[in-house]
């Protein structure tokens, strides 16, 4: 059986706030496994849109808004067709932030301009004027079947995306703002396809998501889809962490607190 090979969307342009850090937790994980897996960046032009098809699954990170416009082109024009064919073939795809924005029709910016998404799912993004910033604890949606109750990451984005009626949300916020600040959904999923806005990096501390992600990868490749379990007693640790440093931070004394700071930035702004 061939080696499972991970294509990395844009590396060069889409690794914000230590994202590549998937990348290594799905190295280290399938290695662990005796599983063979190689990245393939997939950057910027037509040759790295040939080998999409030689990919068994998709990581996509996040990136400023000059970013996502240099490289959206480029995404439906040499990458698009391949990557939806993959999805549809089984391929896991993981998208974070600004990766994840660009699965949908378009991303709307702060100065009126629209930089046109993948179109991959029914959702869209329009730039807001308040950046959505601190730890969050989302609970995931049981159908994605990754049997825990718990994801947590880092959220910074100015983003509000809202999905489509046919979208489901990877979670509901339990503390955080999610997907828009208003309707309690975190990320998105379809089939095999899952965008969220957490980082942290946010598979080493969600194993159960990682495992997700491997599992389709290796049906994609040829592989069982039976993962040895692992001893995840580190990650979860993190994970508890987390979750306890989002309750202290955005709970009601931290909303108070960052409630005072705001205050006073605004009395310095007005001298």
């Amino acid at each position: 059986m061939t080696a499972i090979r991970l294509g990395h969307l844009y590396p060069a342009q889409m690794s914000m706030y230590g994202d590549r850090g998937n990348i290594l937790t799905l190295q280290q994980r399938a290695s662990w496994r005796g599983l063979p897996l190689t990245v393939v960046p997939l950057g910027l032009g037509a040759s790295a849109g040939a080998e999409v098809e030689t990919c068994h699954g998709f990581f996509f990170g996040g990136g400023q808004d000059r970013d996502q416009a240099a490289l959206a082109e480029d995404l439906r024009t040499h990458k698009g067709a391949p990557l939806r064919a993959a999805v549809a073939a089984g391929a896991p795809l993981l998208a974070v932030c600004g990766g994840y924005q660009l699965l949908g029709s378009h991303y709307a910016t702060a100065d009126g301009a629209i930089v046109p998404g993948l179109d991959l799912l029914p959702l869209w993004t329009q730039a807001g004027h308040r950046r959505l910033v601190g730890n969050v604890v989302v609970t995931p949606d049981p159908e994605l079947g990754l049997g825990i109750t718990r994801l947590v990451g880092f959220e910074n984005h100015s983003g509000r995306t809202h999905l489509g009626p046919a979208c489901r949300p990877l979670g509901r916020t339990v503390v955080g703002e999610g997907n828009n600040g208003e309707d309690g959904g975190e990320g998105v999923w379809a089939g095999t396809v899952v965008g969220t806005y957490l980082h942290g990096p946010v598979l080493p501390r969600n194993p159960a998501l990682a495992d997700w992600w491997l599992r389709a990868a290796c049906r994609r490749a040829g592989w069982p889809d039976q993962l040895a379990p692992l001893d995840d007693g580190w990650e979860l640790s993190a994970q508890a962490e987390g979750a306890e440093r989002a309750g202290r931070e955005r709970g009601p004394a931290g909303r108070e607190r960052e409630g005072g700071l705001r205050s006073l930035v605004r009395r310095a702004q007005r001298r």
